[in-house]
């Protein structure tokens, strides 16, 4: 490996320039004359993305080579398995070994703090502690492998909605609490490779170039000795972001961006040493990226890595309900599928996490290898392409399918895609009058999910059993059959909270918000950090799930130390059936001085118990767990105090508690004004004003405005500009591009319906993106004179741009 330190003091200004900005869409600058190779990065948290052969358009969903496609992270969590997805991480660095592929752009830990959140399928949680711990696995599995990972999207990216001009406006308690928490676990325990900023503004200022959050808190406070990278087409300002430690600008190539880091450089207005130590960064992170393929080449074991897929669908698919132990099947017994998902399964959602699984199961499939064909009967209950469309016809031949079957299993979900968040909770209209349709006629109706959100279920109490099988990867059907005929027990929990319907949720009045900002002012109270304190009632609660099996809690006792804590408790299977149950620990602090939520998950194990065993658990609490952020310390606070430990099976079925006082020299401060934050102290359901929201945020809110013709930008979107022609034939223009990256312009097609809403809410400069860098900065700031109705003055200024050019 060459030393990063020789090879800075050799390299010329413009190369320095060069190696702090992508070469095309996935791979780095090279710098022959010293030996400086390029490496190759891809899309992918659950499945390597590399495309195939030329192909490099901006969302890398085009021509990918074949891979396994894993279940995504909402499942991921659900098996509360730290192991598991430990081995997938591994799984996933030994694809990409075989593919020369130096960093997999992955995992995102961002948080679910709507349940309309478009990529909440691709994030683990609404609880930073868990999703923190969970990510941390599979980052630590991968970068075992000698492969990079890329944690992202730093940070508060909670929304598809305006996600590259959106302000999250956020107070600093819940930041720290909430938004960052998880990713500070992972830099201080794991140390990945990079970071990956997100696209948003946070309290005003790009995450691309934001101090506050890169500089001063990732890198100096948590100590984060990797490479922070743009997420794609992020940067808004690179001078700025290179002083706010922004390492890498991708993708490439960033002609305009390399001149104008040479003339800061020049002027004095960007010192070199700071330009030096990105560049040093990415020297070191390329050399060791190359000492993983510098062992020769590797070849992984498709068939393991699909059986891999199917564990993790079986310990993440989860039973939401089995009222008198409807399951699990008799394989004597007659089934019918209803629902195309049986034949087409829904197993991964559209966007850059899209992968080309090597092969794919179905359930019919898979039912008719385990009971025979003449067990198995089918009918698909609804249109296959226009889903809201309730099919009288297809419906009745759903009922006389299933008037046949001793069990029925009707499969409905919602499609998830990034790019947009969904609309509602609901299902679509044939999906639920196929629930409701076959529930009034049959007694034993299993309703087998397939989605990446929380779903209402208006329905729920007519059904005896629900499946939660979210987006099962490539193998879920094979994990789906197993566990619906009882060989494999199930033992998944939701990481997240299913509200009763979408109005309880408390983010709900604010989000996503728009067109310029989003006010977070349910702070600190996400998911069942609200439900448990306002005591409001949910659907399912945080950490639910069931299992074939039943599970006894007993002999808690715990010893403290100082200010941390060893919790130990004993569980047995008192069942007849061996399974693994999901323990959880919280704390609650008894009274503190600043408002805090009733309980926050703490800690956590999977456990395998045979029939009649009983198995003794430790957790380990550490100061962390027992403290708040003081926003007036700017610190972390343990308050000497009562605590209660509450272990449990979820966030409400808590079975054993007990109480320790912990002692501690810290005082708070008085920041959090009991009068003045009431609605803090004791939430409800009713909207928190904008002045007391603001009281907690410290400072005037941001104004949240549309820009008007004349005072547009080059980060206004494409559809506040409608009034503009010329903006709308860029939009045409670029609508044009995408259809031929995605095949055409089929309205059924997903990938085009996410694109083409995605491009509506990007920012003008993602022009600079989307030509690969055919179209220059000052091309583009002429168009925008001409935009804003400078019709004379900006054609000027595109002649001269492209003579310059």
């Amino acid at each position: 490996m060459q030393d990063p330190k020789t090879l800075l003091s050799q390299l010329k200004l413009e190369e320095k320039a060069a190696l702090v900005a992508g070469l095309n869409m996935w791979q780095t600058q090279a710098i022959e004359r010293l030996g400086i190779p390029s490496i190759l990065m891809t899309n992918g948290p659950h499945g390597v993305q590399k495309q195939a052969g030329e192909a490099t358009d901006f969302a890398g969903m085009s021509n990918s080579i074949p891979a396994t496609c894993f279940p995504p992270a909402v499942i991921q969590a659900a098996t509360w398995n730290r192991e598991l997805i430990h081995e997938m991480g591994v799984a996933l660095g030994e694809e990409c070994r075989q593919e020369k592929v130096s960093i997999l752009l992955g995992p995102g830990i961002n948080i679910k703090r709507s349940p309309l959140g478009g990529r909440n399928y691709d994030y683990y949680s609404e609880d930073p502690y868990f999703a923190g711990e969970m990510a941390k696995q599979l980052i630590m599995g991968i970068e075992s492998q000698g492969i990079g990972a890329s944690l992202k999207h730093f940070a508060v990216g909670n929304q598809e909605y305006r996600r590259m001009t959106i302000n999250a406006v956020v107070d600093e308690r819940a930041l720290r609490e909430i938004y960052l928490a998880g990713f500070e676990t992972i830099v201080k325990d794991a140390q990945p490779w990079t970071v990956m900023n997100a696209y948003t503004l946070v309290n005003g200022t790009y995450c691309s170039e934001n101090p506050f959050l890169i500089r001063d808190i990732l890198k100096k406070e948590w100590g984060f000795q990797g490479v922070v990278l743009s997420d794609w087409g992020s940067v808004n300002d690179r001078i700025a972001g290179l002083k706010a430690e922004i390492d890498l600008e991708m993708p490439g190539p960033a002609t305009d961006n390399q001149r104008a880091i040479l003339a800061a450089v020049r002027a004095g207005d960007l010192p070199e040493a700071t330009l030096d130590r990105a560049v040093e960064l990415m020297l070191a992170l390329i050399f060791k990226a190359q000492e993983t393929f510098a062992k020769g080449d590797f070849t992984y074991d498709k068939q393991a890595h699909h059986d891999l897929a199917r564990r993790i669908a079986e310990e993440g698919t989860v039973l939401l309900k089995n009222e008198n132990q409807i399951l699990p099947i008799p394989e004597s017994a007659k089934v019918a599928l209803l629902g195309h998902f049986a034949k087409k399964p829904r197993f991964q959602g559209t966007g850059s996490s899209l992968t080309n699984p090597t092969m794919v199961d179905n359930l019919y499939d898979e039912m008719v290898k385990r009971i025979g064909e003449a067990n198995v009967l089918y009918a698909p209950g609804f249109p296959e392409k226009d889903k809201a469309l309730v099919d009288e016809a297809l419906l009745a031949e759903a009922l006389e399918v299933a008037a046949k079957a001793d069990y029925v299993v009707v499969m409905v979900g919602v499609a998830v895609a990034e790019g947009g968040d969904q609309p509602s909770m609901k299902l679509h209209a044939s999906h639920t009058a196929l629930i409701e349709k076959v529930a009034a006629a049959h007694k034993k109706v299993i309703v087998l999910l397939s989605n990446g959100n929380p779903l209402e279920m208006p329905w729920l109490a007519n059904v005896p059993a629900v499946l939660e099988g979210y987006l099962a990867g490539q193998a879920g059907a094979a994990a789906q059959a197993d566990i619906l005929l009882g060989r494999v027990n199930p033992s998944g929990k939701i990481g997240e909270t299913f509200p009763i319907k979408l109005e309880d949720n408390p983010s709900h009045p604010y989000f996503p918000g728009g067109p310029s900002a989003v006010e977070y002012r349910e702070s600190i109270y996400v998911g069942y950090r609200y439900y448990d304190t306002a005591n409001a009632p949910v659907l399912f609660p945080f950490g639910h799930g069931l299992s074939y099996t039943t599970f006894e809690y007993r002999e808690l006792s715990v010893q403290a130390r100082n200010d941390s804590a060893s919790v130990t408790f004993k569980i047995r299977n008192t069942g007849n059936k061996s399974g693994k149950e999901a323990v959880q620990v919280y704390v609650r602090d008894v009274e503190s001085s600043h408002f805090r939520p009733f309980k926050e998950l703490k800690g956590f194990a999977k456990v395998h118990i045979q029939p009649k065993e009983e198995k003794s658990v430790t957790i380990e609490l550490d100061r962390r767990a027992f403290s708040f952020y003081d926003v007036g310390k700017k610190d972390w606070i343990l308050e000497t105090g009562d605590f209660e430990i509450l272990v449990g099976a979820s966030s409400q079925d808590i079975r054993l508690k007990t109480t320790l006082r912990l002692d501690s020299d810290q005082q708070a401060s008085s920041y959090a004004d009991r009068a003045t934050l009431a609605p803090y102290f004791s939430p409800t359901p009713a909207l928190i004003s904008r002045d007391t929201f603001a009281a907690l945020y410290g400072k005037p809110l941001p104004e949240n405005t549309t820009p008007q013709k004349g005072s547009y930008t080059l980060n206004t979107p494409f559809g506040d500009m409608s009034d503009s022609w010329l903006a709308r034939q860029l939009l045409n223009l670029m609508n044009g591009q995408v259809k031929k990256m995605v095949g055409g312009d089929d309205p059924d097609n997903p990938l085009l319906a996410m694109v083409e809403n995605m491009l509506k809410e990007m920012p003008l400069r993602a022009m600079l993106m989307m030509t690969n860098g055919a179209l220059k900065r000052g091309t583009l700031e002429a168009l925008l004179m001409m935009i804003n109705g400078r019709g004379l003055r900006g054609f000027g200024a595109l002649v001269k741009s492209l003579v310059r050019k």
